[in-house]
């Protein structure tokens, strides 16, 4: 006798592989961005003691909605935080929009979000980029990188959050 279980499940089977020849199987879209994408870049992939890496982290919203507010933090990696010869300091902020560029405040690993300058309209980014300072007795040979999350609301009363989000690793080379 055959065991009602198995008739199940062999009925289930059947009908899940009609609708996928059918096409009506539901699908997932792998291209689709979030309401809001947070990227980074750097402006050296090396330096050295004594100069400077331009760390710029974009905002974008995706969403037919304002971004009303954006909090963010970033830190150092592990990896970073290993090499306490690797010394440097946040030593400039500023922020890009459609209409310019002007200085921004909160440089440290807490609430970087203030700076984006919301509301950011629907498909408008956002571009706060860190001046960081190698110092000049800093130990070289070694990769500087930080990682993020950020949260941000919008206009629907939605809200998105993401991370963690890692920066490109400067390396601190020996001049």
């Amino acid at each position: 006798m055959r065991s009602p279980l198995m008739r199940r499940l062999g009925l289930t089977t059947v009908l899940a592989l009609l609708l996928a020849v059918f096409g009506l199987a539901p699908s997932a879209s792998a291209a689709d961005p979030g309401p809001a994408e947070l990227t980074f870049t750097t402006d050296t992939a090396t330096t050295t003691p004594g100069g400077t890496v331009n760390l710029s982290m974009t905002l974008t919203n995706n969403k037919t909605y304002d971004i009303w507010f954006v909090y963010q933090t970033i830190d150092p990696t592990w990896l970073t935080t290993q090499r306490p010869d690797l010394k440097y300091s946040v030593t400039g902020c500023s922020l890009a929009t459609a209409t310019g560029s002007s200085a921004c405040s909160g440089t440290g690993p807490a609430n970087l979000g203030t700076n984006y300058g919301a509301p950011v309209p629907p498909a408008q980014s956002r571009t706060v980029t860190l001046t960081i300072q190698i110092a000049a007795d800093s130990g070289c040979n070694g990769n500087i990188g930080f990682y993020s999350y950020f949260y941000a609301e919008f206009s629907d009363s939605t809200n998105t959050s993401g991370g963690p989000v890692h920066t490109p690793e400067t390396r601190i080379l020996c001049s």
